[in-house]
């Protein structure tokens, strides 16, 4: 079965320009919060970075934090202090930055408390782990006059401003949908069960805010993702990215008018309750914005797993994973290619571009030059909040039961064919709606 409801109303070299630090100093000193997964690729770019020293890794896994410090050492040729509580790096007078890279349900604290200390914050997506966190963010930026850049690194690569500059200047005609893909195998978290963290870390610092509950997943690290308490699903962890762009092109500058969204976590049983599988369609005035997770084995569209497709009157825009796409007309032939010629990893290049956007806004304390302020990533992220919460709303249906809600709700006209190509895709993986979880 499927579940439904809808809700309404709710490059090294790229561094080559980058401005001195703030006045009166050599540099900004930086600390590194969550260096497990992305906060350690993010402590690479700043340490690249010439305007920037990382003082601080921050992590409340002891074991993994002093490893970082001494790789970073190996590096950089010196040692930043390891902490486990930001709050200490956050009382040194002379730290100026703060980077964000804890699990969700840590992010929109750890900014608030960095940037009532006087910091300024690049906050890795979501920004948020709910909507309400969201707009705390907001207004904490703007009560403390901080700059706080969300971590959507798309907005700074070459080839996906490329490609929404085409979107809006209307070669491909009126577009009025756009669809996000996170075609990303996931595969089963393991049994649930109780399980003791690791001894390494400091379980009470690590729930932080959020209600204590014991670890019921296998690993430890990583896989909250697929659980609600602490992690949003692939909707806003890859697919935050892919919605982001998805409102940029589009022009969408406010959550959705209305959503509804289907789906479930589907093809096995597991600690995971978010879904692997989901299609959430947001209805923005006039626009739609589709987006499609799918968590078990399927091919592309378009070339692409993970992206955007522009649907435009004249044309087509299909924006491949970290900014490499093309144009295509009617007819299908490419009329035009963006970020094709970026040499090495897009997903490095678009990283080390998007650290140097917000250090350039840090020294020269212009906000209004960073390419993802926290508005923007709080309504990216609040896109995947609202559809999460739409589906969480809901109750199984049928397949005839989705498609008799989704004539319902309206919007785009292809919705019927996306939930046709949704069930198809789950009986290629063996899944059978009619017994299925």
């Amino acid at each position: 079965m499927l579940k439904v409801t809808r809700q309404e109303g709710c490059c090294a070299n790229a561094f080559a320009s980058a401005q001195p630090a703030a006045a009166g100093k050599d540099r900004l000193n930086v600390m590194v919060c969550g260096v497990a997964g992305r906060g350690w690729a993010l402590a690479n770019a700043f340490a690249q970075h010439p305007s920037c020293r990382v003082t601080f890794i921050c992590d409340v896994d002891e074991a993994i934090g002093r490893n970082r410090v001494d790789e970073f050492e190996r590096r950089y040729g010196y040692r930043p202090a390891f902490i486990r509580d930001l709050r200490h790096g956050c009382d040194d007078k002379n730290l100026d930055v703060v980077v964000v890279a804890t699990p969700n349900h840590w992010h929109a604290l750890a900014a608030i408390w960095a940037m009532q200390a006087g910091k300024d914050v690049y906050l890795e997506k979501p920004v948020s782990h709910t909507i309400w966190e969201g707009q705390q963010l907001i207004a904490a930026a703007r009560k403390h006059q901080r700059i706080c850049q969300t971590g959507t690194q798309s907005r700074s690569l070459d080839g996906a401003i490329a490609a929404v500059d085409y979107v809006q200047s209307g070669k491909i005609g009126d577009v009025r949908l756009a669809r996000g893909l996170c075609y990303k195998r996931r595969k089963s978290i393991g049994s649930k069960g109780i399980v003791e963290p690791p001894a390494a870390v400091d379980y009470d610092l690590w729930v932080g805010p959020a209600e204590m509950r014991p670890v019921d997943r296998p690993r430890f690290h990583y896989d909250w993702h697929w659980q609600y308490h602490w992690g949003n699903g692939d909707l806003n962890n890859q697919g935050v990215h892919q919605m982001d762009v998805a409102r940029w092109g589009l022009g969408v500058d406010s959550l959705s008018d209305s959503v509804i969204s289907y789906g479930g976590r589907l093809g096995y049983a597991d600690a995971g309750d978010t879904p692997n599988t989901q299609v959430a369609i947001h209805r923005c005035g006039d626009k739609t914005i589709t987006f499609e997770v799918r968590g078990l084995e399927t091919g592309p569209m378009f070339d692409a797993k993970i992206g955007d497709v522009f649907y435009g009157t004249d044309g087509i825009v299909a924006l491949g994973d970290w900014g490499r796409g093309v144009a295509l007309a009617p007819d299908g032939k490419v009329v035009e290619r963006f970020g094709h010629d970026v040499a090495g990893s897009a997903y490095e290049v678009g990283t080390i571009s998007h650290v140097g956007n917000f250090v350039d806004a840090v020294t020269r304390r212009s906000p209004a030059e960073l390419h993802a302020d926290i508005r923007e990533g709080h309504l990216s992220a609040g896109l995947g909040h609202a559809a999460a919460i739409s589906y969480r709303l809901g109750k199984p249906a049928s397949v005839d039961e989705v498609i008799e809600a989704l004539a319902a709700f309206g919007g785009a006209d292809d919705n019927l064919e996306v939930v046709n190509r949704t069930v198809d895709h789950l009986q290629v993986n063996g899944v059978d709606l009619e017994v299925t979880p």
